[in-house]
């Protein structure tokens, strides 16, 4: 049954029992990721700061008979990340793999027009969650000499325009990866990065960007018009945009033993358009 939750999993069971944190858990690439994790057999942790969206993935995932806590988490601070590693522990005694999707580019515009809270902010959703995340989540890791953690970067860092704050969040991921898989594959603990190209989010709110809990952006007309025109220069190789299931299943693939002897690559996933 579980299968319904990504065909793509094919019944494949590589993540069986093992206690699996998504952040950004709620939709788009982070429910895709929690999806496909639950079909693989993992116990999951859905992260999500709105509650609505984290308790609609976490009830797909249950009704399809796999097994998924939902876990109400703002990781835009280290305590928010510390209290989501001990939410985990307590859950399932232990934390095998952790995937921070959690991010998105708040604002579109030319980097001169950005102001200095505009970029905080950026900062503040697209790099502060996955770093504290890590951090948060090591001790655990290295204490058991165990460990996944897969990054979600974006493709935006080869040349995105109009959302510099976000491509200099992401760069940070990418280097945050190749450092931690440095530093502690000695400790038995892998760090991938998977990059995502132009994905099409089936179930996102359109339009409705949460910068921190309670407030909400609402795009102008003028974001509207710069978006499509850099996805009128996206050109994959592949002649299509990717699906939010095209990325989740790299990142099973990362969390799994079949990638047991890879760490601190940075895997695009962007239809071959770099």
């Amino acid at each position: 049954m579980t299968n319904s939750l990504d065909p793509r999993a094919a019944g494949g069971r590589r993540l069986a029992g093992k206690a699996c944190i998504v952040t950004g858990a709620g939709q788009g690439i982070g429910r895709a990721t929690a999806r496909r994790f639950a079909a693989e057999g993992a116990r999951v942790i859905v992260a999500e700061r709105n509650e609505d969206s984290g308790t609609e993935t976490t009830k797909q995932i249950v009704d399809a008979g796999a097994e998924a806590i939902f876990v109400k988490a703002d990781v835009g601070t280290l305590d928010g990340a510390e209290s989501l590693m001990q939410a985990c522990i307590s859950a399932y005694g232990a934390i095998d793999v952790i995937a921070n999707v959690v991010g998105g580019a708040i604002w579109w515009q030319p980097f001169h027009e950005f102001s200095e809270e505009q970029i905080h902010r950026e900062l503040e959703r697209s790099l502060f969650p996955t770093l504290w995340c890590c951090k948060a989540v090591l001790p655990h890791m290295i204490e058991r000499k165990s460990g996944v953690i897969v990054n979600f970067g974006s493709s935006v860092v080869n040349g995105g325009m109009y959302r510099t704050p976000y491509a200099v969040s992401k760069g940070g991921i990418e280097a945050l990866t190749r450092v931690l898989a440095a530093e502690n594959g000695r400790h038995n603990i892998r760090v991938n990065c998977v990059v995502p190209g132009t994905t099409i989010i089936e179930d996102r709110t359109v339009g409705r960007l949460v910068l921190r809990p309670g407030e909400v952006a609402e795009p102008s007309p003028r974001t509207q018009e710069l978006v499509e025109e850099t996805r009128t220069q996206r050109a994959e190789t592949l002649g299509r945009h990717g699906k939010a299931e095209e990325q989740a299943a790299v990142a099973a693939f990362l969390a799994s033993d079949d990638s047991s002897f890879i760490t601190g690559q940075i895997i695009d996933v962007d239809g071959g358009r770099f």
